[in-house]
């Protein structure tokens, strides 16, 4: 191994290229730093020490083979940036902590011993740059009976607040952001409170939810049946409820906020590769890897986008990188410094892989085939059988050299007539790729384009435009590029419509809000049939849809074959940034888009007193014809100088993002509580500045009008406005990422 640490990058190695946003995303999270935060390393040499660590695994097998040719491999598939693994193998692999796995699922049992021995291991985890996932169905419903203490327990919601808790503690000092997963059963008794926890924004903030379906579940919401809810202490029926009601509390809730997901828990066990070592119970944060209990998995992606030569599909490349991957990520599994002994125990018996993609949607803009087109689900059926069993053949011959792995003879694949040894129990994932794929420079995962041109703004407040590489190199070709062009994509966040662009590149350059959710899912589902683990991906909606467009979606992905379901309704959560120019695919309505409306002759409203260090201030809010918010006007005693000028200037910008659209939540949640003065504030409101008068003013307003309750205004829910740049956050691969700086809430 020492020997393998020493090797010299070779001068002929290639040097990979990053946009200006992936120098910074990289600088930030994954190059070498110096006690001061000095980066020690350039991008080649993070890359290099990757590539020499994983080739190091070799050695166990082969002592006296030299391992410089394949580290040199390893490194020109990552510096081409045709695969990259997971980010905790980029951060760590060659430096102490050592820890490369992504996802991680723990055992949650009927104890508190056992519940507080998960919250430990989950803080190392996290600690280590992991995720977890958990499923809470075994521990006793609120409400009954605990024997040892004479008392009633308290349910798993109570016990998700400690995980979260935990979490939130421990994310702060970390290189990557702690996230969690929390299955429920549906014939869990509590099953309606998990459903409806994340009513209130501000619970459970560090985890994604899921309510894992049977398929006798489903088959009762078919026929308008009842269903078992089942205490999991005794397994003793407990109750009956309405599949039907339950499903449709699932479907409300999740076009409410984006949550639950759902996973189809019966359909991803009859995949287990494993069923004699244990039943799948939950999935890493993002859904698309299922685990046993104690069990990890390593991810990689590769780049489709580079796997397409004079308009066909590269299948001899494509096959030459898989194959050099599943060789690459078996290495992992050797190399890995497992957070605890019971992991590194459990990882190795079974040697799961998740090999996935990334740049689908680039991969279909060179063939020329439109998203929402049959031709890209035939291209997804191809592309992703061909890679599954291309890994399926290489850790065939894996295994062949270095054995399958140890609990082959409890698999599924010894009953296979003619079956051959395997490496791996599981090979291929479709995974979130929201850092991975901005790194390289393409599409994320199997998602659409999430924009053809976008804004980015830096701190001097100057414009630049981002532009998919591929329409610029066609804009230009063909003698329609331009920065105007590229302004009006930016606003209207499509290139629908917009009748300089050639109609043929209109139809190829479709992004996320441009097609329907049944072309979302069935671009899943075709992706899902020839994947061993699961599809992480989300459905999006336009602000429009409704709760039964939701449930067809549902039951659609369930037909289909997909193993869980995760959906995203744009704006649907109060203080979501707005996305300028989506357009309602359905109704082909641009009402989300931010048109400034004229001012009527007349207008209603109320003027509230607040009393502020400035004086006396009077704010007066406007309403429309439609009880609307309209417009704010604000004066502050006899103040004159910065305080009015101020304040006039919060007036005129609040009137603006009414007039143009936005609801009122939002501006309450950005003005409330900035401080200029002591602690304790002035008046009954304790207010603390203009600006927090100003939102209280609202809220008043809000609360007298329509019943609006402060407790949905917590400051640290935030959905729609990235915490580390400020700029929108997307709703893509069952995750929220941001384009501009490469934060993921999941990775």
């Amino acid at each position: 191994m020492l020997k393998n640490n020493e090797l010299e990058l070779p001068s002929s190695a290639t040097i990979p290229v990053f946009a200006d946003n992936a120098k910074t995303v990289l600088e930030r999270r994954y190059l070498k730093k110096d006690e001061h935060g000095e980066v020690l390393e350039e991008p080649q040499d993070m890359l290099w020490r990757v590539a020499r660590t994983i080739a190091a695994a070799d050695l166990l097998y082969q002592p006296e083979k030299p391992v410089a040719e394949l580290a040199f491999q390893f490194y020109e598939m990552m510096a081409r940036l045709d695969f990259l693994p997971n980010s905790p193998t980029m951060m760590n692999a060659g430096r102490e902590l050592g820890q490369l796995s992504a996802c991680f699922v723990l055992p949650v049992e009927d104890s508190m011993e056992s519940i507080f021995e998960a919250v430990k291991q989950t803080a190392l985890i996290h600690k280590s740059g992991g995720g977890t996932g958990f499923s809470f169905s075994r521990i006793r419903p609120r409400n009954d009976v605990v024997h040892s203490t004479k008392g009633v327990s308290s349910g798993p919601i109570s016990f998700m607040n400690v995980f979260d808790g935990a979490t939130e503690t421990i994310k702060q000092g970390g290189t990557r952001r702690g996230a969690n997963m929390a299955i429920l059963r549906v014939d869990h008794p509590d099953i309606m409170d998990f459903i409806k926890v994340k009513a209130d924004l501000s619970q459970l903030n560090n985890f994604n939810l899921s309510v894992a379906i049977t398929d006798d579940f489903m088959q009762a919401v078919e026929n308008n049946e009842d269903y078992d809810l089942l205490n999991p202490r005794n397994n003793e029926v407990v109750a009956r409820k309405s599949a039907q009601k339950v499903f449709r509390q699932i479907v409300k809730q999740a076009w409410l906020s984006g949550e639950p997901g759902i996973v189809f828990i019966d359909r991803i066990n009859a995949d287990n590769p494993t069923p004699e070592v244990g039943l799948i119970e939950s999935t890493n944060p993002c859904g698309e890897q299922p685990l046993l209990p104690h069990e990890s998995c390593n991810l990689g992606s590769l780049n489709l986008s580079h796997m397409v030569k004079e308009g066909k599909i590269d299948f001899t490349k494509l096959k030459d990188t898989v194959e050099l991957a599943v060789h690459f990520l078996d290495n992992v599994v050797d190399v890995n410094r497992y957070p605890l002994a019971i992991i590194k125990k459990t990882t190795r018996q079974n040697r799961k892989i998740g090999l996935g993609v990334m740049g689908f949607a680039d991969m279909l803009i060179q063939l020329g085939q439109p998203y929402s087109s049959p031709a890209a689900i035939k291209t997804a059926e191809d592309v992703m059988g061909f890679i599954e069993q291309t890994a399926r053949d290489a850790s065939s011959r894996l295994a062949e050299k270095r054995g399958s792995f140890p609990n082959f003879k409890k698999s599924i694949y010894v009953s296979v007539s003619g079956a051959r040894p395997m490496r791996n129990a599981t090979r291929t994932t479709i995974a979130p790729t929201g850092t991975i794929s901005l790194l390289a420079g393409c599409s994320s995962g199997v998602e659409p384009l999430f924009a053809v041109a976008f804004i980015r703004r830096v701190m001097d407040n100057d414009e630049f435009f981002e532009v998919n590489s591929i329409f610029a190199k066609l804009a230009n070709e063909n003698n329609f590029y331009s920065k105007a062009l590229l302004k009006k994509i930016a606003e209207r966040g499509s290139v629908q419509g917009i009748e300089e662009i050639p109609r043929k590149y209109r139809r190829i350059f479709e992004t996320a809000h441009d097609i329907t959710p049944k072309n979302h899912i069935d671009i899943q589902a075709a992706f899902q049939k020839y994947t061993n683990n699961a599809v992480s991906k989300t459905i999006n909606f336009g602000h429009l849809a409704t709760e039964d467009d939701v449930m067809e979606a549902y039951q659609l992905a369930y037909s289909l074959g997909c193993k869980g379901v995760t959906i995203y309704r744009d704006g649907c959560r109060d203080n979501q940034v707005l996305n300028i120019g989506k357009t309602d695919k359905k109704t082909g309505s641009e009402g989300e888009r931010l048109i400034k409306r004229d001012r009527p002759r007349r207008l209603s409203g109320s003027t509230y007193q607040m009393t502020t260090g400035c004086g006396p201030m009077y704010v007066t809010i406007n309403e429309d014809d439609e009880h609307q918010v309209f417009e704010l006007f604000n004066t502050v005693g006899k103040a004159g100088g910065c305080a009015a000028s101020q304040c006039e200037a919060i007036g005129r910008l609040v009137s603006l993002a009414w007039r143009s659209g936005m609801p009122p939540e939002p501006v309450v949640k950005q003005l409330i509580g900035i401080s200029c003065h002591k602690p304790a504030g002035f008046g009954n409101n304790r207010v603390v500045s203009c600006a927090d008068a100003i939102a209280q003013a609202i809220r008043q307003h809000l609360e007298k009008n329509n019943g609006y309750k402060d407790d949905t205004l917590q400051e640290d829910a935030m959905f729609g406005a990235c915490p580390e740049c400020g700029g929108v956050i997307e709703h893509e691969g069952g995750c929220c990422v941001c384009h501009a700086c490469g934060y993921s809430e999941c990775a």
